[in-house]
């Protein structure tokens, strides 16, 4: 889910710095920023490695974060291009959860085709804390070829095999702010960094101003750094390459009950 026009050269240029930044600080910083004020529920990094404090009791299956709300029953449909083709994304929260180191987490639906060709489906695990940041805990992917899967890379879930939680959306975003988004060693590694708190963005849904502009970045694909733009009360409405191949995505329509 990609596209953009704004600030390219300044925000490649921004994200350069911050990645090198990241690559050449302390285990602590390059994991996570500071702004989440749950001691209990906080990201944080040791000697041997990133591995978040997570205490099920501070946890909860609404996500009702102003800038990541996940209700059920709502439907997000993107439009944009990848690999070069038309994609459509529709994402429906679903009132489904999953259980995941003993925590419940909103199951989300995401649809990928081409021209009514099925690209890919995926079912990915959120949940908050108390303190309203809201984590990622897994996904199930699968793109498909000729009606039938063709490739799960990419597939991970929070306690097996090593694999770590992370933050999407704190509940108190800060510019400069850094958060790591997943672990699993070699699989999905993604870190993103709050850029802006006021840019200003026109997708087919609609126009906003003061949008949350974020850079995301995996040490795994070096050459490649995403734009997302988050409106609050509506989510995510924008994402697109800024570096790399072209991919893009614009929210079209949202169906909220």
């Amino acid at each position: 889910m990609r596209w953009s026009s704004f600030g390219k050269v300044t925000t490649v240029l921004t994200a350069a710095a911050l990645v090198t930044g990241a690559c050449t600080s302390s285990p602590r910083r390059a994991a996570v920023a500071s702004s989440p004020r749950s001691p209990e529920a906080v990201a944080s990094a040791t000697a041997s490695g990133y591995r978040p404090f997570i205490d099920p009791s501070k946890f909860g299956s609404t996500i009702d974060n102003p800038f990541f709300p996940l209700k059920p029953g709502t439907t997000f449909v993107y439009e944009g291009v990848k690999d070069g083709d038309s994609q459509r994304d529709v994402v429906v929260v679903t009132d489904r959860t999953k259980m995941v180191l003993g925590i419940p987490c909103v199951v989300v639906e995401d649809t990928a085709t081409h021209d009514a060709t099925l690209l890919e489906k995926t079912e990915d695990w959120y949940t908050q804390d108390a303190e309203g940041n809201v984590w990622y805990f897994g996904e199930d992917t699968a793109e498909y070829e000729n009606g039938k899967v063709s490739n799960t890379e990419g597939s991970w879930q929070a306690g097996v095999d090593g694999a770590q939680p992370g933050i999407v959306m704190p509940a108190h975003p800060n510019v400069t702010d850094s958060f790591r988004q997943e672990y699993y060693p070699g699989q999905a590694e993604d870190t993103f960094w709050i850029v802006s708190l006021t840019q200003p963005v026109s997708v087919p849904y609609g126009n906003f101003d003061d949008a949350l502009l974020t850079l995301e970045f995996t040490r795994l694909e070096p050459k490649v750094i995403d734009e997302k733009v988050y409106v609050r009360g509506v989510g995510l409405v924008r994402e697109s390459a800024a570096a790399g191949p072209k991919e893009t995505a614009e929210l079209v329509s949202l169906n909220d009950p």
